[in-house]
């Protein structure tokens, strides 16, 4: 029995080489969150980096906003399936804030205002490939999309650049974060489809 009206395509995809497998284009900015939002007073928001002995490294947020700032032009592609090219966001590359971390370690491992967690191999997080960033589209990033910051990592699928991003613990192993403990891919590369374990 066919279940679909004569002609019924799906969802059109349009043809780009810059559309991942199993995705299609939005316009929209959806909003996914696995939890509710949190509320970070200016004031008290602070971002740490622990490396693997314990040190730590810390940012308040007038201390955060004088530190050279870039404006990443990036596609982003969510494991459900959204798609949004070109856009545009302002904040500081993670290379800057790593520069004087004495570390070793492999891996990251990221918690947000909110206790979300996901863990990144550190050299995803390096050479240009990721940002705390606190703008979106010219305007401060909304709540609802992370701010007052937020991780963007926008090689890998979107739960990967984590929300209201408060710190990363750098590790010698990796250390699975809330949705890899439910079943999600542990790295999630949108270009070959690593949506869950096994993929």
């Amino acid at each position: 029995m066919n279940v679909f009206s004569p002609g019924f395509q799906g969802r059109p995809r349009p043809k780009t080489d810059r559309l991942p497998p199993g995705q299609y284009l939005t316009e929209d900015f959806p909003v996914l969150s696995a939890g509710p939002t949190p509320r970070v007073d200016l004031n008290r928001w602070q971002f740490t980096v622990t490396n693997e002995t314990g040190r730590q490294y810390a940012w308040s947020w007038p201390q955060f906003m004088s530190l050279p700032q870039t404006k990443p032009h990036v596609d982003i592609h969510c494991v459900t399936r959204w798609s949004k090219l070109d856009t545009t966001w302002q904040g500081v590359s993670l290379d800057t804030l790593l520069e004087n971390v004495e570390t070793q370690a492999e891996f990251a491992a990221i918690t947000s205002y909110g206790g979300y967690t996901t863990n990144l191999p550190l050299e995803d997080l390096l050479d240009g490939k990721a940002w705390i960033v606190h703008s979106f589209g010219g305007q401060d990033l909304d709540p609802e999309h992370g701010g007052p910051a937020r991780l963007l990592v926008p090689h890998l699928y979107f739960w990967k650049s984590a929300k209201w991003v408060k710190s990363i613990r750098l590790l010698d192993y990796d250390e699975p974060g809330f949705w890899e403990t439910a079943g999600y891919h542990s790295y999630g590369d949108p270009w070959r489809e690593q949506r869950y374990q096994g993929d």
